[in-house]
């Protein structure tokens, strides 16, 4: 009686389309992961027979995120997290040269490098902000007048992780290169879902995260090309080639290598399908509803996300009845749920509060399906209607 009862009351399968906030671990992701969670429970550095296992383990998973990356396996250092991988990258090129303490870094940039470097200003390190246009695009003159002979570090994310907005990575390591800068970027939101090219580059450090590309959170990974010098953030022992201290999260760390290698096989037909799915949802809103715009470059952005500007709603309110019919988004980047302030990057890029928050993002992945698509344009329509008859 009380299974049935549970079953009768329980709720409708979530829609989750916050897949720039986290992703839903590929089951085969978790099976591969589970034998380091029970049997092989060893100490990668240990010298027996399990602790080599073990070890190896850790060697296929680099390699693996490195076939992703197109680098060499000896440029990954496995982190906890995409934000210590930023953090790492910062305080390693600000240690390459004590005379270089100045940093080039946007305004739109995700948390982990705007309140790092917020932090480093009150140290004394130089900060210049650089501002963006409309679409969330960084003016590629002003980068070069910014990067000064004292610079330390241009840092530009990738992807935008709130708009989906792409940034000229490329072109801004070719302006770094010129004036013998170190360059990083937050590829936190690309990996996985552009085909990524670091070994060669003059792209010095880029900041990974495992649970944006169906792994569980807890993993990152920082490139840091073997052309660079590189200066531990984390000491203690001589884990990850003595450039990252602290026992590795070995499961996880191999979960993340069976990610990066599914990424890897399937990048372009899971682009196609995010691109298809973000484009019929953003399709059947904007032919159905008036008032509604995209925040950010829609020609130039990630395949899997949208941000929309819904006018006359308030995007709190319309975020909380999507959530009472099963449909979870988000108003903005997870790391600042919370905040009473507006987005910083819709701000950044010229918006008002108001339209600020009146607009949502909403990020697919290949585990949505078009149905899902379908139920989630149709219960947003209704009720934006019914907010704007309020």
């Amino acid at each position: 009686m009380l299974s049935r009862f549970l079953l009768m009351s329980a709720p409708d399968p979530l829609i989750y389309l916050d897949n720039n906030a986290t992703t839903i671990v590929d089951p085969v992701v978790v099976e591969e992961m589970l034998p380091f969670l029970t049997t092989h429970y060893g100490n990668p550095s240990s010298p027996y027979r399990m602790g080599k296992l073990v070890a190896a383990a850790l060697d296929k998973a680099r390699e693996r995120v490195a076939a992703l990356l197109n680098c060499e396996p000896g440029e990954i250092i496995f982190t906890s997290c995409g934000t210590e991988s930023t953090n790492a990258a910062i305080y390693s090129a600000l240690a390459a040269d004590p005379d270089k303490q100045h940093i080039v870094t946007t305004r739109v940039e995700h948390s982990a490098t705007l309140k790092t470097c917020e932090r480093l200003a009150k140290k004394g390190v130089e900060i210049t902000w650089l501002g963006v246009d409309g679409k969330g695009q960084v003016d590629l003159g002003e980068v070069e007048r910014a990067v000064r002979a004292d610079t330390a570090l241009l840092s530009v994310m990738w992807a935008n992780n709130e708009t989906g907005t792409l940034f000229p990575v490329e072109r801004l390591a070719h302006i770094a290169k010129q004036k013998g800068v170190y360059f990083h970027t937050d590829a936190v939101q690309a990996v996985g879902k552009l085909p990524v090219q670091l070994g060669g580059s003059s792209v010095q450090f880029a900041s990974i995260s495992g649970h944006k590309l169906h792994c569980p959170k807890g993993v990152g990974a920082l490139f840091a090309s073997r052309r660079s010098r590189f200066t531990p953030f984390l000491t203690g022992g001589s884990q990850e080639n003595e450039r990252r201290a602290g026992t590795q999260n070995v499961a996880s760390i191999v979960a993340f290598g069976k990610a990066c290698e599914i990424a890897s096989q399937h990048l372009e037909a899971h682009e196609k399908r995010v691109r298809l799915l973000r484009d019929t949802f953003e399709k059947q809103l904007l032919t159905r509803i008036a008032g509604i715009e995209i925040n950010g470059d829609p020609e130039n952005r990630l395949p899997n996300t949208t941000n929309l500007a819904f006018e006359n709603v308030e995007g709190e309110a319309l975020l909380i009845l999507l959530d009472e019919n099963n449909i979870a988004c988000s108003a903005g980047s997870a790391c600042t749920a919370g905040s009473i302030h507006p987005s910083h990057v819709l701000k950044a890029m010229g918006h008002s509060d108001k339209r600020a928050r009146s607009s949502l993002r909403f990020s697919f992945s290949h585990f949505n399906t078009e149905q899902e698509v379908q139920t989630a344009a149709e219960i947003v329509e209704q009720k934006i209607i019914k907010l704007r008859a309020l």
